[in-house]
């Protein structure tokens, strides 16, 4: 049974950082695609970041590019998310995901629809 769970998330103040892990288990996931979302009140669940297992290919969503970096400690299982710079519009569930069926050529999907496995989210809060 893969199991995904999130840590990191806190209370920090707007141009702080704050580190989130996801520890993967329950699989070999080396031809997975694992992504980082996020959900604010009222609001759609977004693709933030994702990251190829092997290889190690990355997306980034325009809205945090340059200030989010996504990447994988293959030894630990586990995938992080550096977040510097950060903005109250930030401010959201942020939910580790895995896609087992991930698109060709080192593309990821960008509906959550497709991805496989959840964490339990973990809250960010940045304050103005």
């Amino acid at each position: 049974q893969v199991q995904l769970v999130e840590s990191g998330g806190g209370l920090v103040q707007a141009g702080g950082s704050l580190r989130l892990s996801c520890a993967a288990s329950g699989r070999t996931f080396s031809s997975y695609a694992m992504a980082w979302f996020r959900q604010a009140p009222g609001r759609e669940r977004d693709l933030v970041a994702a990251i190829r297992w092997s290889g190690g290919s990355t997306y980034y969503a325009d809205s945090v590019k340059g200030r989010f970096t996504v990447s994988r400690d293959n030894a630990k299982n586990t995938v992080l998310l550096q977040m510097n710079s950060l903005k109250p519009e930030d401010t959201a569930v942020y939910y580790c995901a895995a896609d087992d069926s991930p698109p060709p050529y080192n593309n990821f999907y960008i509906h959550p629809n497709k991805y496989d496995y959840w964490g339990q989210g973990t809250q960010v809060t940045v304050s103005s």
